[in-house]
């Protein structure tokens, strides 16, 4: 029997369209444009961790289909405007991933998007917290970096740990896995998302920041440092992690070389191989200006500002019910 009624109630829906209004207030307030950019690309990420829905497109007569992806982010059409002379920058659209589906994700859903010009993740940090503030009405977020608070809860320096280290340390925490990876960084994950988060932002949101270099994605690394670490941060409130924030990345070989190392990643466990965005390349070639970006989910926002327990209750339609 099909289901027509609306997920969340229109009372939900009504108090989501004044937070998106409240957003929009936010950045108008600071001057950052609003933009809009296509969710329809010829390429899309490279991240082994994160997948695109593809799509195909045909025009009338053609024998023959365009393979084309429904973007994970709005990410690298922001930053070809930002080489482009937009100044600083937001945008609140529809994202996609491949296989997110549960109390917190759902495979469509919404992004806040921004970039700020000559912030540095500290400053833009400090950004996140003034609208989570005014969202939420959580107190100022408290902040560690991600060696500190795995000193303080495992006792073990994410930075430097041998792999074995990594494993036995999972172990004693009776984390179980399938089949034992030598990738370093899924059992940082694995430690994280089972010894750490469970005990931070419980009553005001946490950012964890200065993450390991093999975990920078876009992120700029500081080599003059010891160990070197990559500018990114993440947010963390009661149990749900709400951004992703980096110091971004402006030398185009050097993201080529990451993408490179994406893919053989990729095909070293045969999963799907999507072309690098030669687009986004050219402008980070031609020059992206010095600036700081976070991407934050606004259906988890949401759901956090009404005390809700799963997406589903702010979204007019479901996955399930789409």
């Amino acid at each position: 029997m099909p289901t027509w009624h609306p997920t969340a109630t229109l009372e939900t829906l009504k108090k989501r369209a004044a937070i998106l209004q409240q957003i929009r207030q936010f950045f108008a307030a600071r001057h950052i444009l609003e933009v809009d950019t296509p969710l329809l690309s010829h390429a899309s990420v490279t991240d082994p961790h994160i997948h695109a829905i593809p799509a195909f497109f045909k025009t009338y007569g053609a024998s023959s289909e365009q393979a084309l992806y429904l973007q994970t982010s709005p990410e690298y059409a922001m930053k070809r405007l930002l080489a482009a002379g937009s100044g600083s920058i937001f945008q609140l659209c529809k994202a996609f991933r491949q296989g997110d589906l549960g109390k917190i994700h759902n495979p469509e859903f919404t992004m806040l998007e921004w970039y700020h010009l000559n912030f540095d993740h500290h400053a833009l940090m400090n950004e996140v917290d003034e609208l989570l503030q005014g969202i939420l009405q959580t107190p100022p977020a408290e902040r560690f970096s991600y060696a500190a608070l795995f000193e303080k809860f495992l006792n073990l320096n994410p930075h430097t740990a041998s792999l074995p280290e990594l494993i036995n340390c999972a172990r004693q925490h009776a984390i179980q896995f399938t089949t034992e990876t030598s990738d370093k960084n899924l059992w940082l994950e694995l430690l994280l998302t089972h010894c750490i988060e469970p005990h931070i932002g419980r009553e005001k949101p946490v950012f964890l920041y200065d993450f390991p270099i093999t975990q920078a994605a876009l992120a700029r690394i500081r080599y003059d440092e010891t160990p070197p670490v990559a500018s990114r941060f993440e947010v963390y409130f009661k149990g749900v992690e709400l951004a992703n924030g980096f110091h971004e990345l402006q030398d185009a070989n050097e993201q080529r070389k990451r993408f490179i190392t994406d893919l053989d990643y990729r095909t070293e466990h045969h999963l799907p191989h999507p072309p690098i965005d030669e687009n986004f390349l050219a402008a980070l070639t031609a020059g992206l200006p010095n600036c700081s970006g976070v991407a934050l989910g606004v259906d988890r926002l949401i759901m956090l500002a009404l005390n809700l327990s799963s997406i589903e209750e702010v979204l007019s339609f479901s996955f399930q019910n789409s």
